[in-house]
């Protein structure tokens, strides 16, 4: 824009007084007032406008690679749902082949070991926090006997007569 000074401005008012005259001049002062006020305003819309338009595009641009992420990410998980998917069928019929077939060579991780005895479970006793084969390691008691019934246990048998 034009660079208007403080000796300029001066200039330009001391020639409007002698032109325009003293009686008209501050009506021409509030009119063109106005008028750069309106001039200013109009620009700032140009300029507002603009903006927004290239906001939009930006928007546009951003929507259209959010888009395209969006649709290589379903198609990712798709096609790693249907990979998973045929395994867990594939799996799913070998297991159902070996129950009919327990001959076969993928039914044998299925039978317990020679010597393992399942452990007897029950459900009304309640479980501690401490296992029991911590406190039998430790020489910790895991059963709450009575002074009679540690009695009878530890007693001596008794002679013959």
């Amino acid at each position: 824009m034009i660079d208007f000074g403080f000796d300029k401005l001066a200039l330009i008012g001391a020639v409007a007084l002698v032109v325009i005259g003293p009686e008209k001049l501050p009506r021409v002062a509030r009119t063109v007032g106005t008028l750069l006020g309106k001039a200013q305003r109009y620009v700032a819309d140009v300029k507002a406008e603009v903006n927004r338009s290239i906001e939009l595009e930006e928007l546009k641009k951003m929507k259209t690679d959010f888009e395209g992420a969006a649709r290589d990410v379903h198609s990712t998980v798709a096609s790693e749902f249907a990979q998973t998917s045929a395994d867990l069928n594939s799996a799913w019929n070998a297991d159902a082949a070996a129950i009919d077939n327990p001959t076969s060579a993928v039914a044998a991780p299925l039978a317990e070991p020679p010597g393992y005895r399942r452990p007897r479970k029950n459900w009304r006793l309640k479980r501690t926090a401490v296992p029991n084969w911590y406190k039998q390691k430790n020489g910790i008691r895991a059963k709450a006997q009575s002074g009679a019934a540690r009695v009878a246990r530890f007693r001596p048998p008794r002679a013959s007569a």
